[in-house]
């Protein structure tokens, strides 16, 4: 989504995956098991992909040991994958903690010049989805990460994100049984977002969203109490980084406290804004999470007698 750096332009999208086609694995954040990493290599041969393991991935910082290795060669992997022309696709390791500490170091020039490619990561990786937005124009992949329980032990989420790679025309609607309006009504938007904390971590850095006009909001998080998650989203608010708003669609909020709380915080933060609001569409840091296409344009609906709510893309989410 941009409007100049911040309004609402679909973002250019990468061509779909083929068999044949190189993968390349980064670690932008927190180490990664090893165990973990030979088995999700061992999926990404099974579609029929070439994974290619950058140099850094196996590290681990000497001192800060929640980092897989330092900045610099975290930034400097993500950076030779994505320039380079054999790689395909780069999907993330694992979250954690460091996206953010790193986003900086990458040439962002450089980036662009190579043009979209298929990106996948979330939870920390929210703070690489926004730069990619923002800073290159691309769109990217909101979905489970190679060496996590959600990808090698979920098979719903697993072959969820395949066909987004695959076949992304299969899925181009996301519900839940468990979807509900907070908020009725129906909303169009260029979908962004992902894990809401780091959303409000990104207030006042450079390049950081200052507005939201034409976006549709997917947002989701785990480990936040419910008066970390009114902190995080008055945050948000205050600073003028939700200002146009089209609509809001919510995923999973594990170990976030008694769901009946969360939804009264997200009811309390996001009614007065007059949108359409969606809870619990599933993706995130649950079981059988689908994979967001971030930077498409995407339509909410959320009807008003209890019926079936649904995000659907209006167009796949790679080319």
């Amino acid at each position: 989504m941009t409007e100049g750096p911040h309004g609402a332009t679909p973002l250019a999208r990468p061509p779909r995956l083929r068999p044949g086609m190189r993968a390349a694995v980064v670690a932008p954040s927190g180490p990664v098991p090893a165990d973990r990493l030979e088995e999700g290599l061992g999926v990404l041969r099974g579609w029929g992909l070439e994974p290619v393991v950058m140099p850094h991935v196996r590290d681990v910082h000497p001192e800060l040991d929640y980092l897989a290795g330092s900045d610099a060669d975290r930034a400097a992997d993500l950076r030779a994958a994505w320039c380079d022309p054999s790689v395909d696709a780069v999907f993330c390791a694992r979250g954690g903690y460091g996206a953010h500490r790193m986003v900086d170091l990458l040439d962002w020039a450089a980036i662009r010049a190579a043009g979209p490619k298929v990106f996948v990561g979330y939870s920390d990786i929210t703070a690489l989805h926004e730069a990619f937005a923002l800073r290159a124009g691309f769109a990217t992949l909101h979905g489970p990460m190679v060496a996590t329980e959600g990808f090698l032990k979920d098979a719903p989420a697993r072959e969820h994100l395949r066909a987004t790679l695959f076949e992304p025309e299969t899925v181009l609607t996301l519900e839940s049984p468990t979807a509900a309006a907070l908020v009725p009504g129906r909303a169009r938007g260029i979908l962004y977002g992902g894990c809401v904390s780091l959303l409000a971590a990104a207030i006042g850095t450079p390049h950081a969203r200052t507005g939201a006009r034409g976006g549709l909001l997917a947002v989701e998080d785990t480990g936040e109490e419910p008066y970390r998650l009114d902190g995080i989203l008055t945050r948000l608010l205050r600073s003028g980084a939700l200002a146009g708003l089209s609509g809001v669609v919510c995923g999973s909020w594990q170990e976030c406290g008694p769901y009946e709380k969360v939804r009264a915080v997200l009811a309390d933060r996001f009614g007065p804004l007059g949108i359409p609001v969606v809870e619990e569409l599933g993706f995130g840091h649950g079981p059988a999470s689908p994979t967001v296409p971030l930077g498409v344009p995407a339509v909410l609906n959320a009807p008003a007698d209890g019926g079936r709510c649904t995000l659907t893309v209006e167009v796949p989410a790679l080319l």
